[in-house]
């Protein structure tokens, strides 16, 4: 049962187990869900997928095996979930098209009148306006219009009209290779998660509350807990200005997560390269501080975090004079070096296209003072830097 399906899903890339498939099925055998493709959907993800980086793969696996649906099995035909219509409807249908429904009848009128046609018809329907079918104006089927329509068996919307879209994506920016937004950065910054119990007790602890109230013959001993936080600490130095201002919107997207999945989070930024001073506040830029006293203020078991596209003259890395803003006394790359020998554990992500990064010299160059520890601004480049910087 559903092995095609198994194999559909195992062909789309993602890492399911006949284990996973077996406690699908189960779940299936022990009603958990049943007489609703929604319900269906929801569950065999729940089953089968462990990773959210694959939500889109799945969505994409499961329209393909699913779509083209050209018969509803018997035992569902006195049993079509009516929530079909008014969950999805009450979404994505407009006032207008929700009025033209309770116009005809409402919602329980369409649902008796499915019913009543799904045990009518014996064959394939194609046109016309009252069977279920495809090129018509019937209100069930599809490749076709109808302003109250429940739609079986269709690739895809085209009219936007459909009370019923179980096939519709929406984890498609969850594909490893895409870029990040907030909800994906967040994704992959939490593989960086260290978690420890610090503050003032707030929250039950259940298993010891139990164990304590045993010990005193069954009187309650309430016992409290610190809340979990993310004990890791990061260091995050944002290149600004320039070339960077093409990358603002995923550089501020890539802030945003940070600060929301990590407590301990410190942020400076510089324009092109790190030298002997950084800032705090762009609007404020002229309050420089010593990057010496960052060095010494922050200690070793600080993540450095370097955000930039690393597009600059090479001189600016290799000469003393080279930096266009200021006269730096010294070159770009030995403050590099120095931001390295503090915090060992160290990534530089770039908004760049990594296809494109060879056509920079000064990339190149940067790549190599980090040892190769440069990484794209995707959900799966964010993930290998955390996973260098663990």
């Amino acid at each position: 049962m559903l092995f095609d399906f198994f194999f559909a899903v195992r062909e789309a890339g993602i890492p399911v187990s006949v284990k996973e498939h077996l406690t699908l099925l189960e779940c299936l055998d022990k009603g958990v869900v049943y007489g609703s493709v929604d319900d269906f959907y929801v569950l065999a993800r729940t089953c089968m997928v462990k990773d959210e980086a694959y939500f889109d793969r799945f969505d994409l696996a499961f329209a393909s095996y699913f779509k083209g649906v050209q018969a509803i099995p018997d035992a569902l035909l006195k049993d079509i979930p009516a929530e079909w219509l008014k969950k999805i409807a009450e979404r994505w249908l407009t006032d207008e098209e929700k009025a033209k429904i309770e116009s005809l009848g409402g919602w329980e009128k369409i649902m008796e009148t499915l019913k009543q046609r799904l045990e009518e018809q014996k064959a394939r329907h194609q046109g016309g306006s009252k069977w279920i079918g495809t090129a018509g104006t019937s209100p069930f089927g599809a490749y076709g219009f109808n302003p109250e329509g429940v739609r079986i068996g269709q690739e895809g919307g085209r009219n936007r009209s459909a009370v019923k879209v179980w096939d519709r994506r929406e984890f498609k920016d969850y594909d490893s290779d895409r870029e990040l937004g907030v909800r994906n950065a967040k994704m992959a910054l939490r593989r960086l998660r260290r978690f420890a119990r610090d503050g003032a007790p707030e929250v039950l602890d259940l298993p010891d509350t139990i164990r304590s109230t045993a010990r005193n013959a069954g009187w309650l001993d309430i016992k409290m807990v610190p809340k979990l936080h993310n004990a890791v600490k990061v260091l995050l130095f944002l290149d600004v200005g320039g070339s960077m201002d093409d990358h603002v919107l995923m550089v501020e997207e890539l802030f945003s997560a940070a600060k929301s999945e990590f407590k301990n989070l410190e942020q400076f930024y510089f324009h092109n390269c790190v030298y002997e001073t950084v800032w705090k506040d762009n609007r404020r830029r002229q309050n420089r501080i010593n990057t010496v006293e960052v060095m010494r203020k922050y200690g070793h078991d600080y993540k450095l975090i370097i955000v930039g596209d690393a597009a600059m003259s090479p001189y600016e890395l290799e000469q003393k004079g080279g930096s266009v803003e200021h006269w730096n006394d010294e070159p770009g790359r030995l403050w590099l070096e120095r931001l390295l020998r503090t915090w060992p554990h160290a990534a530089w992500l770039n908004p760049v296209d990594e296809r494109h990064w060879g056509w920079t010299t000064s990339t190149q160059n940067v790549q190599r003072i980090m040892d190769g520890r440069m990484f794209p601004v995707t959900v799966a480049g964010l993930e290998k830097a955390m996973k260098s910087l663990a």
